[in-house]
């Protein structure tokens, strides 16, 4: 009983200063619900950035938002006159005042909503800069960088997923709507990248920067991204030799996305394993035996056998995130570079809550990374999937007719956009995401 008292006092100290973490790093997040830019250095530059349409699209949001609260005001107003004028023939008051009132306010709401159209880049930036803190949706102005070194600025609004900002950039871009397209969020401070998921709101990580942050946001072909729905051998028959994995054919891949991922619930890999890890405060690494659970990541303390009785929960997956490290190696002195991280997303420096991973090569390291993902996201990272293999398909398609019409009347043309090589067509069934 005494050990049991005081693990659980040591249990509510870990808990009170982690509370005190979290509540330090929260106070370093902008307090103004209302930052608009991410990548600009004020929203000026960012407004300046946008293409004509974005522009546009925005100014008529705006111009919207402030219909509608005109619209609601005048509304109250009119409840308001009208038990004014309840009263009023209670007591025998006049009722000319009143009407003259009303007939007023509704006289200015219509001039303000007749103002003339902005005609200029200026004039709308700046009826965008008067608008934008009384908007009812908040809306983003976001620098995304491309693989090849330039940059889009792109509008968003805070209710938009990763799937639909996709889509944007896929028609500003002409890219091929592949499905290892993503947008990456990375941190030069932690020299750490995380891909986002498709169903995530896309401004969610965002609003955790803080003021100085460098983070940024790449849109980048991510072949890895689903590795797991295009090799699921890899995960599920990850104990047998490579050579009998790289000889499986479709059909088996089919059965086994059937097997695992067909169900109303995820069978998460049995996947288990020395991995490093980092000494808390310390640039020291330690082989530990961990093993991978729906409900978590677990592994063996020292001193401790590999038997199930022995094993302490690592960490849960429900309010972390799942990052690849960067030149870990020589940042923390990792046996390799071939890291992952696990970490609040509003933890944004180095922090004794961030638990430090290290695998010995990049095989392990895709398994690992990959693995969790699929405990933490269960069925839905398999409805992204399919939903993105929607929106690849009639491109992929449309392509290959093009090139498939251009060489039928001799002209032989290269292909912007090629397929990826891997590309696999969407599982047998109802595809709908």
């Amino acid at each position: 009983m005494d050990d049991i008292d005081a693990m659980f006092s040591t249990l509510l100290g870990e808990m009170d200063n982690l509370s005190q973490s979290l509540a330090e790093t929260t106070e370093e997040v902008p307090t103004s619900p209302r930052r608009s830019t991410f990548g600009f250095t004020n929203l000026n530059e960012s407004l300046n950035e946008l293409e004509e349409q974005d522009l546009d699209a925005l100014v008529a949001d705006l111009r919207s938002d402030s219909k509608t609260s005109e619209v609601s005001t005048d509304q109250q107003t009119g409840r308001q006159t009208t038990g004014q004028s309840a009263e009023s023939a209670m007591t025998q008051q006049s009722e000319p005042a009143v009407a003259s009132s009303s007939s007023s306010n509704a006289a200015e709401s219509s001039k303000r909503l007749q103002m003339s159209e902005p005609q200029t880049k200026a004039d709308k930036i700046k009826l965008a800069l008067e608008n934008l803190n009384e908007a009812k949706v908040r809306h983003l102005i976001v620098k995304v960088l491309m693989s090849d070194g330039s940059s889009k600025a792109l509008m968003v609004d805070e209710k938009q997923t990763v799937r639909e900002v996709l889509d944007k950039l896929f028609e500003k871009t002409y890219c091929d709507c592949s499905v290892d397209w993503s947008l990456c969020e990375t941190s030069p401070e932690l020299q750490i990248e995380r891909g986002l998921e498709d169903h995530e709101c896309f401004a969610e990580p965002l609003s955790v920067w803080t003021s100085e942050s460098e983070n940024k946001i790449y849109f980048v072909s991510r072949p890895q991204k689903y590795v797991m729905f295009k090799d699921p051998q890899l995960f599920y028959m990850w104990k047998k030799k490579t050579a009998s994995l790289s000889g499986i054919n479709e059909q088996e891949k089919q059965l086994l996305l059937k097997e695992n991922f067909g169900g109303s619930t995820v069978i998460v890999p049995d996947l288990e394993g020395m991995l490093f890890l980092k000494e808390d405060g310390k640039k020291v690494w330690k082989p530990r035996y961990f093993v991978l659970r729906a409900s978590g990541l677990y592994y063996v303390p020292k001193g401790k056998t590999k038997s199930s009785s022995d094993l302490v929960c690592f960490v849960h997956f429900e309010k972390v995130n799942i990052y690849t490290c960067i030149n870990h190696r020589q940042k923390y002195r990792a046996p390799t570079n071939f890291c992952f991280m696990l970490k609040h997303p509003c933890i944004q420096k180095d922090s004794d809550y961030i638990k430090f991973l290290c695998c010995e090569d990049e095989h392990t390291l895709l398994l690992w990374v990959n693995s969790i993902r699929i405990a933490k996201y269960g069925t839905v990272l398999y409805e992204n999937y399919r939903t993105a293999m929607q929106r690849a398909s009639p491109s992929i398609k449309t392509l290959y007719s093009a090139a498939h019409t251009d060489k039928s009347n001799g002209h032989v043309t290269d292909c912007p956009h090629e397929p990826p090589p891997d590309f696999i067509p969407p599982p047998p069934g109802n595809t709908q995401g």
